[in-house]
């Protein structure tokens, strides 16, 4: 979800920071970086506030050709941060870090399935939470969870944070069971199920496996997807609009926390 995010914000030309603190880091990979990495998110989360590091991010392949898409990359050692609760102070560490940045209009926190300190910290540093679920039984349970985290963490650490919804991924329309946990999950979360569902098609994964945007793949299932990542990023920049923390005179950027469930 991060990428078509990322790749519909570059299409659009808003100045985006991408944030991968999956351990996984598979959209550092995606994203094609080419230049050195000095800094990466382990290291600045790991870092106590007394031994803070400088956060430096590197720009993503996909804006050679203009626009400004950067990255803070993620590390497998992410893993090694992640237990089942954090302290406020580690939580408030990647949010630190985050608000070194500057010249942003878009920040995007690509989190993992888990609900530990790393999804916590990505949550906290976050203005509105996107819940991406897949049409099956126990995803439809984790967002159920999901949604409960973001508002524990909203009572207790980030005051502003807010929901943005729950999108629904590698949907097929001709499966029946697709068709029945979508129905479910609009009968559990009402008008948080956001629309349009991201179709199961091989193209994402074919612009992802050669570290490409979706919207520059070609053919028209490219296409399609491109304009339902237009639909949900036209969504995020308008939920920044309407709910807008004191900011600097340029705006402040939005920051939207992807947690697939």
């Amino acid at each position: 979800m991060v990428l078509g995010l990322a790749s519909a914000a570059l299409a659009r030309g808003v100045p985006t920071l991408v944030v991968d603190i999956d351990p996984q880091a598979d959209a550092t990979l995606g994203l094609d970086i080419t230049a050195e990495i000095t800094t990466n998110v382990a290291t600045v989360m790991g870092a106590s506030r007394r031994n803070a590091q400088k956060v430096n991010v590197v720009p993503s392949g996909w804006a050679s050709s203009g626009g400004t898409l950067d990255v803070l990359p993620g590390s497998h050692d992410m893993a090694a941060l992640d237990r089942p609760t954090g302290s406020e102070r580690t939580l408030a560490r990647l949010s630190h870090a985050i608000h070194q940045l500057e010249g942003y209009q878009l920040v995007l926190i690509d989190c993992p399935p888990s609900l530990g300190t790393i999804t916590r910290s990505g949550l906290a540093a976050s203005q509105r939470a996107l819940v991406v679920s897949e049409p099956a039984l126990f995803s439809v349970t984790a967002a159920d969870r999901a949604l409960h985290a973001i508002d524990e963490v909203r009572r207790n650490i980030a005051p502003t944070l807010q929901p943005l919804g729950v999108v629904v991924n590698r949907y097929r329309e001709r499966s029946p069971e697709h068709r029945y946990r979508l129905q479910e999950l609009s009968d559990m979360f009402g008008p948080l199920v956001l629309g349009p569902s991201i179709r199961e098609r091989s193209a994402l994964q074919q612009a992802q496996g050669a570290s490409q945007p979706i919207h520059r793949w070609p053919g028209a299932p490219a296409q399609e997807l491109a304009h339902a990542f237009d639909a949900h990023l036209a969504r995020v920049l308008r939920a920044n609009t309407r709910g807008r923390r004191p900011a600097p005179a340029e705006g402040g950027p939005v920051r939207a926390e992807a947690s697939p469930a």
